[in-house]
């Protein structure tokens, strides 16, 4: 019997290209104005060679995304890489766009985020860590603004900005519950005002979703102007503007604007641009990288955070309204492991052959296939194999889908690299084909706030109803009086469960969303919508993965994987 090999093991096999010879292959010409290299397999595309190719011809884009998450695990980004590479295999020119991950959820619970097995981006060891140092910009740009702030209340507070009125917290690119609340500026009259402040982690920043959203650099500085820092004590809005602060957070973003490529196990471009959180953010990459693939690529395939109801509900109403495109195509990601467990197994329960809490499960399945569909857009399903799945399993979540009027298809991309999604493929090539353009967005940018909220929790939660205690019925009303009404609306919950709950699993009904705070993000244009326990400045779990991470003797990095 061979050895199976880590997820860290293939990666370092790798046979990498010189990434010069992958841009190569997508037509990006090997010129100093048209990409800066990071290294040998690693580059940041030009903004003004993006820009030129505004004429060339939008390829095909396909939404990744899933049933909702369990501790089983999905595969959205393996599905993504994996897909990627089939569409290549069959002689399409395609590329994965993908977001970059966080330290904390490395260092935390989740671990990397470069996919698994055959169906990885490379090199992984420094996509996980630090990459290109987007993240330390953008964590860099938004604490220069909490800096600026500080320091004109010290100087006199010429803005009148009422201390116990600041919205803009700080931020670090780490799982740290300890800075959730904290209290700045002791120390006396030389150190300034004290005050409670508080972190969100880097993902949940509001410049993450601008960085992700902006068109363009002059876009990106537009969007940070506007940014709501805080108010004075009769409530009067001081922007980030009024501090002068666009610019010079726009000099410490603008090489992190610029789209990464890497490449694919297969040596496949993959462009891994942004990266904010879908429980508390949008979950989307940025739309520079996105419109980029477009412009280069036959076919582009990129992911949503987390489950339907989450990422791809986000992509669709936010990312999507704000930059113009659309998916021709969503893929749903779903293993049998996941469906038994939202059928009521256990984790440790899931190596057995279950076909009754696989059919319990698959409520979760048919929740999400129906929620793609009240967007008017075409789904396939995507089944990521498991060697523990029984052949008796896999026929009865075939027939299944077929039940639901979509094609499925076993995918063996983890062991098997691009053989194991030419189906999958296949599949989405026919559905891009026939597409016939009816995509429209859940609701309409006119109603009013509150009732948006409810929008997504009834049409896709299945809630009863949304409970919100006045100050959040003011803040909302507030908002739509000061010119915000018609913007979208970014929920915050948990990404385990349609409710608010993380241990319902499956497709629950009839329970309530308790809406906890509302945050306006001015510049990123939307309204935050805080629900239940879910926090912006997750903690590290009681075993964190940082435990098993150290280097070993030859220096190489052990445990990130």
């Amino acid at each position: 019997m061979s050895e199976v090999k880590s997820d860290i093991q293939i990666a370092r096999e790798a046979k990498m290209k010189p990434i010069k010879d992958i841009l190569a292959d997508i037509n990006v010409p090997d010129e100093s104005s048209a990409f800066s290299p990071m290294g040998r397999h690693i580059a940041k595309i030009n903004l003004d060679f993006i820009d030129n190719l505004k004429n060339n011809k939008d390829g095909k884009l396909i939404l990744v995304t899933a049933i909702t998450p369990t501790p089983a695990g999905e595969g959205k980004t393996t599905t993504s890489v994996g897909l990627t590479d089939g569409l290549n295999k069959i002689g399409k020119k395609s590329i994965v766009c993908l977001r970059e991950p966080s330290l904390g959820p490395s260092f935390g619970l989740k671990g990397g985020a470069a996919g698994g097995g055959y169906a990885q981006v490379v090199p992984m060891e420094q996509i996980n860590l630090h990459f290109t140092g987007d993240f330390h910009a953008i964590t860099s740009a938004h604490n220069l603004l909490s800096a600026l702030i500080d320091n004109h209340i010290y100087w006199g507070n010429k803005l009148n900005i009422d201390v116990r009125r600041i919205s803009w917290r700080r931020v670090m690119d780490m799982n740290d519950r300890s800075l959730r609340s904290i209290i700045v500026d002791l120390g006396g009259v030389a150190n300034g005002y004290p005050r409670q402040d508080s972190f969100d982690i880097t993902v949940a920043s509001e410049l993450m979703a601008i960085f992700c959203l902006a068109k363009d650099l002059k876009d990106l500085e537009n969007r940070i102007a506007n940014i709501t820092i805080g108010y004075t004590r009769d409530k009067k809005a001081i922007f980030a503007k009024d501090l002068n602060a666009q610019g010079p957070m726009t000099v410490l973003l603008k090489e992190a604007i610029r789209p990464n490529v890497t490449q694919t196990l297969e040596n496949n471009p993959a462009i891994i641009h942004g990266g904010p959180f879908a429980n508390i953010a949008h979950g989307c990459n940025s739309v520079i990288a996105t419109k980029a693939g477009l412009k280069l690529a036959d076919y582009v395939v990129t992911e949503a955070g987390f489950g339907a109801d989450l990422g791809a509900e986000k992509f669709l109403n936010i990312k999507c309204r704000k930059s113009g495109i659309k998916p021709d195509c969503v893929v749903i990601v779903a293993t049998i492991r996941a469906l038994k467990m939202h059928g009521g197994l256990l984790k440790e329960e899931l190596k057995n052959e279950n076909v009754s809490a696989l059919k319990k499960g698959l409520t979760n399945l048919e929740r999400h296939i129906n929620n793609i569909r009240k967007f008017g857009l075409p789904v396939t399903i995507a089944i990521n194999h498991f060697i523990n799945d029984s052949d008796k399993e896999m026929k009865t979540l075939l027939n299944f889908c077929k039940t639901q009027g979509v094609k499925a298809s076993k995918c063996t991309h983890w062991s098997n690299g691009s053989e194991g999604t030419i189906e999958l493929a296949k599949n989405v090539i026919e559905i891009c084909e026939d597409n016939q353009d009816t995509f429209k967005f859940l609701y309409d940018e006119k109603l009013p706030l509150f009732k948006k909220i409810e929008k997504i929790a009834q049409e896709i939660y299945h809630a009863s109803e949304v409970v919100a205690d006045t100050k959040v019925r003011t803040q909302l009303r507030e908002f739509e009086e000061k010119g915000y009404g018609k913007l979208p609306v970014c929920i915050a919950k948990t990404q385990y469960s349609f409710s608010t709950d993380p241990n319902l699993k499956g497709a629950p009904t009839g329970h309530v969303l308790p809406v906890r705070e509302v945050r306006l993000s001015s510049g990123a244009e939307f309204i935050v919508v805080v629900c239940g326990e879910i926090m912006t400045m997750p903690g590290l779990p009681r075993i964190p993965a940082a435990d098993s991470i150290k280097l070993n003797k030859k220096g190489d990095i052990e445990g990130l994987f």
